[in-house]
């Protein structure tokens, strides 16, 4: 990283920073390309006080982007002393029709909902408005017609969705997404939000710390206790880890040994693991948003490996593979969402958030198996047209839904008893005599 970065911070002008933005950078480097020289030019314009903050936000994108987390944070840390708003600009030249305020919080790209991606196409105009404990609420507050929590439910984001939460218990505009709500989608919280809904599969998640695996592979602890009527197989993972990172099949307890070795988290989540082979000998992992209620399809990946990402199943090699995927997304509304629609219906009415996407499969007797919830999954359509031409017909979708549950928010009348209205300039609630 620079090492003058930090005198070079200007600082803030009056109106939010436009950065390039997530969705422009991310899809440069899916389709390969060469960041560095993007980097050298966002470098010179540091300085700037128009395009300072932008520029080191942007930066800090590249770094997560290249796998340089630290760098990642210490630049958005570096942004945000310059500015906690920015802003992802309407479509349209003509001005937005719809104005959003997002909650962010500072972090990695799975801190957040990836609301970036969602709205990239929108005649919508973005404020992200970066908010933690410790750091001052900034103002003024851009006038917008919606709000919504984009923050992710995590140990770390727990502190800010409790601070979101009492900043957004009287807001004067409707606001999407609960953090309250966010904030129970934890493994285990949302095993117990959802063991007991009918047509489910929930595996139970259980909360150990680094001790209490230490007793599991040294025999001293049973399988048992921790997770009742379940033997090994199991799956371990790392608190907070998404992606796969850390996540491990253990067919015994010797075999705790090693992964403990290789892990150096203090807290883990242990569940059975559920063998969900189709009759091929393949297995197949569904992204699904619910939006409004409505599930929507967002990605099929199939693989003979048991962890399924979609960026590790072949899909890009096999044509097969893709043709089943346009197959899933075609039929979707009347044969996926179909069979699971008392199950995908029962999940919204008790996650009770406007936005909610689940990985999930199916088992071999038809029921929905639920890995996880969380709103920073990514949703996108990056894939290129030419392998995936079936895609952007169906993100389109995704995008239009997602778009029209925030307009449908924002037409709700919102009563306050008390008569008040809110001056987002000063951010200060005004009562009327």
């Amino acid at each position: 990283m620079h090492n003058n970065l930090r005198s070079l911070v200007a600082e803030r002008d009056d109106g939010p920073p436009v950065p390039m933005g997530l969705p422009l950078l991310a899809k440069l480097a899916f389709d390969g390309a060469d960041l560095t020289r993007i980097s050298d030019d966002l470098i010179h314009r540091i300085a700037d006080t128009q395009e300072g903050a932008a520029a080191l936000l942007d930066l800090s994108t590249i770094a997560m982007l290249e796998q340089r987390r630290e760098d990642r944070l210490e630049l958005q840390s570096l942004a945000l002393r310059v500015a906690q708003i920015y802003r992802q600009a309407p479509v349209s030249s003509k001005g937005a029709s719809l104005q959003v305020l997002a909650f962010l919080a500072p972090g990695d790209f799975l801190a957040n909902l990836p609301i970036e991606f969602l709205l990239a196409n929108a005649n919508v105009q973005l404020d992200m408005i970066y908010v933690a404990p410790g750091i001052p609420f900034p103002q003024p507050i851009p006038s917008h017609d919606v709000a919504l929590v984009a923050v992710a439910e995590s140990d770390e984001n727990q502190p800010v969705l409790r601070a979101i939460a009492d900043v957004v218990r009287n807001w004067p505009v409707p606001v999407v997404n609960a953090p309250d709500r966010i904030a129970r989608l934890t493994r285990d919280g949302t095993w117990n939000l959802l063991k007991s809904v009918p047509g489910v599969i929930m595996p139970i998640n259980i909360r150990v710390d680094r001790t209490g695996l230490t007793k599991l592979a040294t025999c001293d602890d049973a399988v048992e206790n921790l997770l009742p009527g379940e033997t090994f197989p199991i799956i371990v993972r790392p608190t907070d880890s998404h992606a796969g990172h850390g996540l491990a099949k253990i067919d015994d307890p010797a075999a705790l040994i090693p992964y403990l070795e290789e892990q150096s988290a203090d807290s883990f989540y242990i569940a059975p693991f559920v063998d969900y082979r189709s009759a091929d000998g393949q297995f197949r992992k569904y992204r699904i948003a619910l939006i409004e209620g409505r599930p929507y399809a967002c990605h099929m990946a199939i693989s003979d490996h048991w962890m399924v990402h979609y960026l590790n199943a072949g899909m890009t090699h096999s044509s097969s593979k893709r043709a089943e995927e346009a197959r899933f997304m075609a039929r979707f509304d009347r044969e996926f969402a179909v069979q699971h629609a008392t199950a995908l219906g029962t999940i919204a009415e008790l996650a009770d958030l406007e936005y909610l996407p689940l990985d999930c499969a199916e088992t071999r007797d038809g029921k929905l198996l639920i890995f996880e919830s969380g709103t920073n999954m990514i949703v996108h359509s990056m894939d290129p047209p030419d392998l995936f031409p079936y895609k952007k017909e169906q993100m389109d979708k995704v995008f239009l839904a997602f778009e029209t549950m925030l307009r449908n928010q924002a037409c709700r009348s919102v009563a306050n008893s008390n008569g008040a209205r809110f001056d987002f300039k000063t951010r200060r609630t005004m009562f009327s005599s």
